[in-house]
């Protein structure tokens, strides 16, 4: 299917986006999800944490989508994510919500459920959608719980209501994670479900609560807030969900009316979205960018393509093509906040700011990828305290100081 209602303008990264709901973005520049981990014990966002969005909602992105808030307490991706499933702290999540696009920026919530790779709480068993352990070192300790159909759906009416709270605070929409190894991304890899019932077996069962969830949450908040989803291009692990499965799904969420769909890739046994394991037959830069391509040959669904991305000649090429509609940058926001305002002056470059540290080593690759996070996430922390710039520490000043948090945070939330 050839796009729909393409503009015949050459598009920038300055140009507007109105998307099918109505909400228009200022500009093509997204701030794509990081951990942040700067939530209370209580799960409400902390004063850090709006003040980090503050940071970013005056560094000029059309779009700030936040980081993982879970859906249910009982299942933490990390250690202090903001939890959302009631009204306890809706008063501190509208402040971040304020904080964020108070200079014009759509604030748009991602919402998630870990799975069976949840890291806690430690004294629950994880679930999935079938009782099979993650590969993943660390993660395969724990045999999950198969999900009952009444677990299934109460899981479909937290993701509703999480949204449905995140735009009575004030956010534009809500992202629903469905990649990387999470809960809904596990549902369609044949590896991690093997289930039997209407939830599982054909391409069609297991992409049928991915689509159940999006229906929910625009029930939920309506047709004129935003519905995104993030979506695997692939998960890059044998017998996993695989591109040609992925472009069905993709195709199916533009029917269900998915206002923009993230490309992403990986999950904890392959972790392509951090640029430690690669698409080979991947163009230049852009990690996901064939996968981009091909779905744009069949859809005229907004787009959005994060990783990898290093240039400003890249991006303004793939908006003028028409690839996608949207550019997401992870990491650059993670060391210089105005990275968009720097793009939209013409003055940036996504591949001028310092990188994580990474040990040289093919067999290092879990700890390369741990690196990454632990890193970005302690930049974090000093883009909050109103640093402008930041280059972060080494590898073994990382992995130390991520080691001292972890412990302490394990010892007061588990």
């Amino acid at each position: 299917m050839p796009p729909k209602n393409r503009s015949p303008r050459i598009v920038t990264v300055g140009s507007p986006l109105t998307l099918p709901c109505g909400v228009t973005l200022p500009n093509r520049i997204a701030k794509a999800a990081m951990s942040e981990q700067l939530g209370e014990l209580t799960g409400a966002p902390s004063q850090t944490l709006t003040r980090l969005y503050s940071a970013w909602g005056r560094g000029g992105a059309g779009l700030l989508v936040t980081g993982n808030v879970m859906i249910d307490r009982r299942a933490y991706v990390e250690p202090r994510n903001v939890t959302l499933e009631d009204e306890r702290h809706l008063e501190a999540v509208g402040n971040w919500a304020r904080a964020g696009s108070q200079e014009g920026s759509v604030l748009v919530m991602q919402i998630n459920h870990p799975g069976r790779v949840a890291v806690g709480p430690l004294y629950r068993r994880p679930v999935g959608p079938s009782a099979l352990r993650p590969q993943a070192l660390g993660f395969n300790l724990r045999k999950p719980r198969a999900l009952s159909l009444d677990d299934i759906a109460d899981l479909r009416r937290r993701y509703a209501r999480t949204a449905e709270l995140a735009v009575a605070a004030g956010f534009s929409g809500v992202q629903v994670h469905a990649a990387h190894g999470y809960l809904l991304s596990q549902f369609l890899s044949p590896v991690a479900n093997q289930r039997s019932d209407r939830y599982g077996g054909s391409p069609e069962n297991r992409r049928r609560l991915l689509l159940e969830v999006v229906a929910d949450v625009r029930q939920a908040i309506g047709p004129g807030a935003v519905v995104s989803v993030k979506l695997n291009s692939a998960d890059f692990q044998h017998g996993g969900l695989a591109e040609a499965e992925s472009l069905d799904v993709a195709r199916a969420l533009e029917q269900a009316g998915v206002d923009l769909l993230e490309i992403s890739g990986g999950n904890y046994e392959a972790p392509a979205m951090t640029g430690v394991v690669q698409d080979s037959t991947r163009e230049r830069e852009a990690y996901f960018l064939r996968y981009a391509q091909e779905l744009r040959a069949r859809s005229g669904m907004p787009l959005m393509l994060t990783g990898g991305i290093r240039t400003r000649e890249f991006i303004d090429e793939v908006l003028a093509q028409g690839t996608v509609d949207v550019i997401g940058l992870g990491r650059p926001f993670a060391v210089r906040p105005g990275i968009a305002a720097d793009l939209l002056a013409g003055a940036g470059e996504p591949q001028s700011v310092p990188t994580a540290p990474r040990i040289p080593l093919a067999a290092a690759t879990p700890v390369n990828s741990y690196l990454q996070l632990a890193w970005h996430a302690a930049n974090l922390r000093r883009i909050a305290a109103g640093e402008k710039q930041v280059s972060g520490p080494g590898a073994v000043r990382t992995l130390a100081a991520a080691g001292t948090t972890v412990t302490a945070r394990a010892l007061t939330q588990f």
